[in-house]
């Protein structure tokens, strides 16, 4: 990746391994859809970067409101995400799109595009392993969002 956001992401998660690992698997599938769905350039740059940087704000939400619910990390997430981002000099519309995916990853309804697509399939096949759930809502899952 032209940026190093995984190691600031590294960096800001100190040692919570969990996360960090939950965030390099999300990565590892979004390439490995985004390749198979020819994305490249700035859109995978994007996905990329949004993969990532997508539940950055668990620290601030858990510290906030004593929760990581999806509603609060989309509220904490965009500002930490800018802010790396920023100190990594990424382009401007970049991180706007970046922040969008952060900010919304957990509203389903509002997919736009193949980046925000590739990122709920990713982070959808990560939870669901870690989460062991069940075939049954996997399925329903897949039915309705992919």
């Amino acid at each position: 990746m032209k940026y190093n956001a995984i190691d600031k992401m590294i960096i800001y998660y100190q040692d919570d391994v969990i996360r960090i690992n939950h965030a390099l698997k999300v990565y590892g599938f979004a390439e490995s859809i985004a390749l198979s769905e020819n994305l490249s350039g700035e859109k995978l740059e994007i996905l990329l970067l949004a993969a990532i940087l997508h539940d950055i704000g668990i620290k601030e939400a858990e510290k906030k409101y004593n929760s990581s619910a999806g509603n609060f990390q989309e509220i904490e997430g965009p500002p930490i995400a800018r802010n790396i981002m920023e100190e990594l000099v990424v382009p401007q519309n970049i991180i706007e799109r970046v922040c969008f995916l952060v900010g919304n990853h957990h509203s389903y309804k509002k997919i736009d595009d193949i980046d925000f697509q590739i990122l709920i399939e990713a982070d959808f096949f990560v939870n669901a392993y870690e989460n062991k759930m069940e075939r049954k809502t996997i399925e329903s899952f897949c039915q309705k969002y992919f």
